[in-house]
């Protein structure tokens, strides 16, 4: 394919956005060439700044379950752009959408409206160590919560060590409070919890990992948490940015059983535009400004026209459920490229929680950070390329989820699997 055009744009934009990016992963550093300049979408499709069309298996990185420009969630936006943009004030739509989702997520019992999952994920710690008194949190390898600062903390020689930052401009005291737990691993927290008694305000987690690849939780995994915190009177935080209304319409928490604290939200809460959501028990919830001591503000949170977008999506996918013919297609792609591997004889193995999946370029049984980092990145990227030059789109990253989405027909996985079978017979030499 020609990428000229997108080409000429990255060099471009190196001159006036850092990196040529408002966004790390977009640069394509990791899968070696320069990245796509998307211009149009439609459907299971996006096309690039050359003209070429691709099967798209991003989806915005998971928001657009429903697939691009779904003609609901369109006529939701120009219905509401045509009153109003934004006011930076109350609005009906705030309601409903709080109210539906409660509806939908029993362990939602509040839910206060934000601008991103970043933003979300930030205010949700800064309240459970308003409403607990303590400072420290518990996080886990790999499970990624955006780029506030007590988020971008690794574990120094082991799971028992406290944070150290590893992006300057982190300070020493704010990793100091950030302490690592392996995924999967309810032994890491206990040791935790036991070196640091009474001092932990919340465990955050991914209940499923999405950004070390796609992590199932192991069987028992997210009840001995939910165990843990009761005990120890410990706050739990599901990070269902990623999960929720993705892989179960109550996400993470329906699929699993296991009710947290508080949860936080945002791609597909708001049908593809900017927002995000944190809510959880009453009691919690309102320890919040302006009716609680705990501040948080935004000026566009709430913003109509996400709001409206949000409800779009939402309501479609309570009232249409596409969630069993979701698990079909995404079913059929995980035993297809299953199957392929096998054929190719290559050392490479998949998970899938729903509609997220991914292929992981190691033989190791992928459950925790530690064993998705055994994967090849440079067998990655040759996959990658190979199947983007047969017009598939995948996330530029051996460790991001596939999304697959209600719009992706037959023919679509058809053409996918095919491509699929002739990406891996082109990457040799894995692990060898």
């Amino acid at each position: 394919m020609n990428y000229n055009n997108s080409h000429a744009l990255f060099e471009r934009a190196r001159r006036s956005i850092p990196g040529g990016v408002n966004s790390p992963v977009r640069a394509f550093k990791s899968v070696g060439i320069d990245p796509l300049f998307l211009t149009h979408s439609e459907g299971a499709y996006v096309w690039d700044a050359d003209g070429n069309r691709f099967i798209d298996y991003v989806g915005s990185w998971g928001p657009l379950i429903l697939g691009h420009s779904h003609p609901k969630v369109i006529e939701a936006i120009i219905k509401q752009a045509s009153i109003a943009t934004s006011f930076g004030a109350p609005t009906e739509l705030e309601i409903e959408l709080a109210e539906l989702v409660i509806s939908i997520m029993p362990s939602i019992e509040m839910l206060r409206m934000v601008s991103s999952g970043t933003e979300a994920t930030m205010s949700a710690i800064r309240l459970a160590r308003g409403y607990t008194g303590r400072e420290k949190i518990i996080k886990f390898e790999g499970c990624y919560h955006g780029h506030g600062d007590s988020f971008l903390i690794k574990a120094g020689s082991g799971a028992l060590t406290l944070g150290s930052p590893n992006s300057p401009g982190v300070t020493v005291g704010t990793a100091k409070d950030t302490l690592n737990a392996r995924y999967n691993d309810l032994v890491s927290v206990e040791n935790l919890i036991s070196a640091n008694r009474g001092e932990i305000a919340a465990i955050i987690v991914e209940p499923i990992a999405g950004n070390v690849g796609v992590v199932p939780p192991k069987p028992g995994f997210l009840q001995g948490l939910r165990q843990i915190c009761d005990r120890e009177k410990i706050v739990l935080i599901f990070d269902e940015v990623m999960t929720g209304f993705r892989v179960a319409l109550g996400g993470a928490q329906e699929l699993y059983g296991v009710r947290p604290d508080l949860t936080t939200l945002g791609k597909i809460i708001g049908g593809g535009l900017p927002v995000g959501a944190f809510g959880g028990k009453r009691e919690i919830m309102e320890m919040l400004s302006p009716i609680g001591p705990v501040y948080q503000a935004g000026t566009l949170s709430g913003n109509p026209l996400a709001m409206a977008a949000g409800l779009a999506t939402l309501r479609t996918l309570r009232d249409e459920n596409p969630y069993a013919e979701l698990e079909r297609k995404s079913a059929y792609l995980e035993n297809c490229i299953a199957e392929n591997i096998r054929s190719a004889n290559i050392k490479a193995t998949q998970t899938r929680v729903g509609s997220m999946l991914c292929l992981f370029f190691t033989d190791q049984e992928v459950t925790d950070y530690e064993s998705a980092i055994t994967s090849d990145t440079k067998a990655f990227a040759k996959y990658f390329r190979a199947m983007l030059e047969d017009g598939i789109y995948l996330a530029p990253s051996q460790f991001e989820a596939m999304f697959v989405s209600a719009a992706h027909s037959d023919e679509d996985l058809e053409r996918t699997v095919k491509a699929n079978r002739k990406s891996l017979t082109e990457v040799t030499g894995l692990h060898q």
